[in-house]
């Protein structure tokens, strides 16, 4: 599947359910290129939309003459839409949202794709950022890099992920008395990049999993991009035979309840830039467990739309850039070490 853009059409009859499928399929990668009534559209223009998909979402579409002539167009697939759309702050939206991406990377391509080739430009030298002081209570706590972690973190993103990813950890100083977890949206053959073109200035080891060994005080493990990662009754990271549930690999709603389950209260999420909702569904399992939600600040996203559902949904207690967030983490687990 190559990595592109996808240029959507919408014909929809009615306004709140035109805005709602503008909004996931932007959130998502996606162009649209035409957002339309059926009944304002005539042929002229129906003709000169140069469209990858005709996304089709009306309440009365059997005896369409438009519908017909849109099937006769066979070289532009045409997807009927998932029925009413639910609110964006639902329960129910990010169930309709996934099963429309899922369909929509199938036909069209997977946006998130061009997070791969991203990797150059953090591969190349650059200058060393500033890295935060660590606390003296920090410093002084018996616990070495490299022991299992008793708290861990997941680190969360998408689309211009790997840059805020890195921003954070070069911010962080070492020593500290956890662990994190990575899961990164991106193609399977940029999984083995990462480590390096986020941990290259970074005190901190990115490293990808190694199945029947914990997560260790003062590690990156990038979560796999094709097998569910799991954990053992002691910890232990499983990799389990099925692969993540769709659309999305790694999914970080499943990562969020897989981690939830396995660390309560003292696990934590930090969402980065990245489109569409993952994380939404899992996120008030995540809050109810004790476990914080922090997000990236939007203006400093590549592609707020990640963390702004979060937002958006109440589950974000604290927000701020890469360094900001560094910093409110460390400024946390001092306060508890005091």
């Amino acid at each position: 599947m190559t990595a592109k853009t996808g240029r959507i059409a919408v014909l929809a009859d009615t306004s709140l359910q035109r805005h709602v499928l503008q909004q996931a399929l932007l959130g998502n990668g996606y162009e649209v290129v035409l957002n339309s009534d059926p009944a304002r559209l005539d042929d002229a223009a129906l003709d000169a939309c140069a469209a990858d998909l005709w996304l089709v979402d009306l309440a009365q579409s059997e005896d369409s003459p438009l519908v017909e002539r849109l099937l006769e167009r066979v070289d532009t697939p045409v997807l009927f839409g998932e029925g009413h759309a639910p609110e964006r702050h639902s329960e129910h939206y990010p169930r309709w949202e996934r099963s429309l991406v899922a369909k929509l990377k199938r036909l069209v391509g997977d946006p998130s794709q061009a997070v791969g080739p991203s990797l150059e430009a953090l591969l190349v030298e650059g200058q060393r950022p500033s890295r935060l002081e660590l606390p003296q209570a920090l410093a002084a706590t018996p616990l070495q890099a490299g022991e299992p972690a008793r708290q861990v973190w997941l680190l969360a993103a998408s689309l211009g992920g790997p840059a805020a990813v890195k921003a954070f950890l070069d911010a962080l100083p070492g020593g500290l008395p956890i662990g994190f977890l990575y899961a990164q949206h991106i193609d399977a053959s940029f999984e083995a990049a990462l480590p390096q073109a986020v941990g290259r200035h970074s005190q901190w080891h990115v490293n990808l999993v190694r199945p029947g060994d914990p997560v260790r005080c003062g590690e990156v493990v990038v979560v796999p991009i094709q097998r569910e990662l799991t954990f053992a009754a002691d910890g232990s990271m499983r990799l389990a035979e099925r692969g993540w549930p769709e659309p999305y690999s790694p999914s970080i709603d499943q990562m969020m309840l897989n981690l939830a389950q396995q660390f309560g209260a003292q696990c934590g999420v930090i969402v980065f830039s990245g489109m569409g909702s993952d994380g939404s569904a899992a996120a008030a399992y995540v809050r109810r467990q004790g476990a914080p939600i922090w997000t990236q600040s939007a203006d400093s996203c590549a592609c707020p739309s990640m963390p702004d559902s979060l937002r958006e949904g109440g589950y974000s207690a604290f927000s701020g850039d890469p360094r900001a967030l560094a910093e409110a983490l460390v400024r946390q687990l001092a306060e508890q070490y005091t």
